[in-house]
């Protein structure tokens, strides 16, 4: 059944159809009237999704909210090194801009690829020619080389490991990873992001292990300071080293001595697992998790492996149980919008509001992690009216972004999609783990709620949270 939805074009779009057609999105040719939405691949209430992918899959809108990091954003945390891109100039437009963007020129460089090397089959010595060229023209000696293939690689002929065996006969005193911008093939086993968090360590080289060193990795942001972990890691007699703080490469290296790594997030465990294999160091997931009883359990499970007795951190419960309380009195009824890119686990984070008297209407997601197949079941059950949208459907770009009346929005994308100022600008979980990290989730939402940010401008800069210079 269609409906008929009321639409406003972003800026530049015009309304350009003759004879059936119309420029404005491929996938709505053809209908008599293309800006007839059919809501159910948009849209549809909580109780009647399917899980864990409740919109059909096919051509995808890309919203401008671009806070979440990419693979030169996340590459560029190891301190002391240069990134070299292999591509086809078209495709080198987006990380030339995020490196200028970044105020990172001086650490990024290209080698084009042309017709004529693909033709000529001589794509391997381009690649080595290339880079020798660079390292000579660098007014400084990198310790780490990432050098970053793409797609056309993966067509042609290439000999990957003809390439990397001889950079690192003919350079030997500098370390090159190898590095993958590959967009179309991330939905082909291991995703691009998952790839690059996996080669953020793939320099560290076995060494001696300290039992009382642990690193957190996979995640492009540090643990936010207010996070109850350090407390119970000094509590254990340990060092906790996280990449953000590496100030050079040898600190970096040093991250291969401790004897546990901590994964956050879902796409580091492909890295956890690699550095168990490669290094021998043990792993455990530490997620960003927004139930309060598997926060207790995860601290439990941290603290039985360094040896003391479970922390007692009821009052900082207590506190993020008193925070979320005056927060939603605050609030009141105002619809909340929430998003995917806010952070990891969405469906648990919304069960956590629903559950501390917010009204959260709408959820912007296409596609539920599989650890959060019970908070979805929750949902389900208690909140099946909780609107379930599409962020990447490409009717997407027609529907209105206007609301009648006032809307929290938790993260860019819920923020664009309902057209409000009023949002808290966090990516990735920004580093809000436990229940110090709730407190601050909280802080910021009374904050959202009380004063206008500049929605425009903030949510078009690349990788929230790293250098930008715009």
């Amino acid at each position: 059944m269609l409906r008929k939805l009321s639409h406003r074009r972003g800026a530049g779009e015009e309304k350009n159809c003759a004879a059936g057609s119309c420029a404005v999105s491929g996938s709505l040719a053809g209908l008599a009237d293309p800006y007839q939405i059919i809501p159910e691949k948009v849209e549809v209430p909580m109780g009647e999704a399917r899980f864990p992918a409740p919109f059909e899959d096919g051509l995808e809108y890309s919203a401008p909210a671009r806070g979440t990091w990419n693979i030169l954003h996340t590459g560029m945390m190891i301190p002391e090194s240069h990134h070299i891109f292999v591509c086809a100039k078209g495709c080198l437009r987006g990380v030339v801009l995020t490196a200028a963007e970044m105020g990172a020129m001086d650490r990024y460089s290209a080698i084009e690829l042309r017709e004529e090397n693909v033709l000529n089959g001589d794509i391997e010595e381009l690649m080595m020619e290339g880079v020798r060229d660079v390292l000579q023209k660098l007014p400084y000696r990198p310790r780490a080389i990432l050098l970053y293939i793409s797609c056309q690689h993966f067509f042609l002929a290439y000999d990957q490991d003809y390439v990397y065996d001889s950079l690192r006969k003919m350079i030997p005193d500098i370390d090159f990873i190898d590095c993958y911008m590959i967009p179309t093939l991330r939905k082909s086993g291991i995703t691009p992001d998952e790839k690059m968090r996996m080669q953020l360590y793939e320099a560290l080289r076995p060494q001696e292990k300290h039992e009382r060193q642990i690193n957190i990795i996979g995640s492009n942001l540090r643990i936010d300071e207010h996070s109850e972990i350090y407390e119970l890691i000094r509590q254990g007699g340990c060092r906790l080293t996280q990449i953000q703080d590496c100030q050079n490469y040898d600190e970096y290296l040093a991250m291969s001595a401790a004897a546990l790594n901590l994964y956050t997030e879902p796409t580091a465990r492909r890295a956890a697992d690699r550095l168990e294999k490669r290094l021998g160091q043990k792993s455990m997931y530490f997620p960003y998790t927004f139930d309060f009883d598997e926060i207790d359990r995860n601290y439990a499970k941290l603290a039985e492996y360094m040896g003391i007795p479970a922390p007692d951190f009821s009052e900082k419960r207590m506190a993020a149980e008193d925070a979320l309380r005056e927060t939603a009195e605050l609030i009141g009824e105002t619809p909340v919008a929430v998003d995917f890119t806010f952070t990891f686990q969405i469906l648990g984070f919304t069960r956590l509001l629903l559950e501390h008297g917010f009204h959260v209407k709408e959820v912007y997601v296409d596609q539920f992690a599989p650890e959060e197949k019970e908070d979805f079941l929750w949902l389900r059950e208690h909140a099946p009216d909780l609107i379930v949208a599409s962020c990447k459907r490409p009717e997407r770009r027609v529907l209105s972004r206007e609301r009648e009346e006032k809307y929290l929005a938790i993260g860019q994308k819920a923020a664009y999609f309902t057209g409000t100022d009023y949002f808290v600008n966090v990516v990735e979980g920004g580093g809000f783990m436990g229940y110090g990290g709730i407190l601050e989730i909280a802080r910021l939402m009374r904050e959202a709620y009380l004063e206008k940010k500049d929605r425009k401008v903030l949510i078009q800069r690349k990788g929230y949270g790293c250098l930008s210079l715009i």
